[in-house]
């Protein structure tokens, strides 16, 4: 699959996940065993089009391994795992958030993969960005310097990642920060220059270049 991903886009640097090239931006957790997870995300429906994203979802969080993941990837603290899932081909924008997000690929999928030190002024081209193929059933950690946004899909059957964080990552602000790039609590968010949907949203836009499209 990744020879032929790197073939069908020769325009846009990528690796697997396994490669030394995700060191700086994450890490593959061996030891996790994802089964389980699995087998609750694959009962969710899928929609018509576009994609779903889920910040919490009780059977997810029912899993054995949850433990896991709550005590050895964030210290004890309160974690939600929820799901994102759907169709989606595109870069469009670019996230972070000020922790580790854990994410465990229910199908094979592409994440776009930015460092948030090349952030100048609100701005970053997308040139500063590299795809990286992750395989059904691999755990990794993407670390909180790590730019991020919706999963691609390597087929016509669509994508479904599992996402976990900070408990009320993702969900409503309750209040109207000064911090423009803020969009969420715990998330922080620049739109492609060409994703009006997004901006209409009133997300900052600042990406330039290119607007990646993950071929498969």
């Amino acid at each position: 699959m990744i020879n032929k991903l790197k073939k069908l886009n020769p325009d846009l640097p990528f690796y697997s996940v396994t490669d030394e090239e995700f060191s700086s931006f994450g890490r593959v957790l061996n030891n996790l065993s994802t089964d389980g997870f699995l087998y609750e995300a694959e009962k969710l429906d899928y929609p018509k089009e576009g994609s779903i994203y889920l910040p919490s979802v009780r059977n997810l969080e029912s899993v054995a391994e949850a433990k896991k993941i709550i005590n050895e990837i964030y210290g004890e603290m309160p974690t939600q795992m929820g799901c994102c899932y759907g169709y989606n081909s595109l870069m469009n924008a670019t996230e972070w958030h000020t922790s580790s997000e854990v994410n465990i690929a229910a199908t094979d999928l592409v994440l776009i993969l930015g460092h948030l030190w090349d952030i100048e002024n609100k701005k970053i081209a997308s040139s500063c960005f590299k795809a990286f193929f992750v395989p059904k059933g691999t755990a990794i950690e993407v670390y909180a310097t790590t730019l991020h946004f919706c999963p691609c899909q390597v087929s016509d059957d669509g994508f479904n990642c599992i996402v976990c964080l900070p408990k009320e990552t993702n969900t409503p602000l309750e209040g109207k920060p000064n911090e423009p790039l803020l969009f969420r609590k715990n998330k922080w968010i620049i739109a492609h220059n060409e994703n009006k949907a997004l901006i209409d949203r009133g997300v900052v836009a600042g990406i330039s270049g290119v607007n990646f499209k993950v071929n498969y």
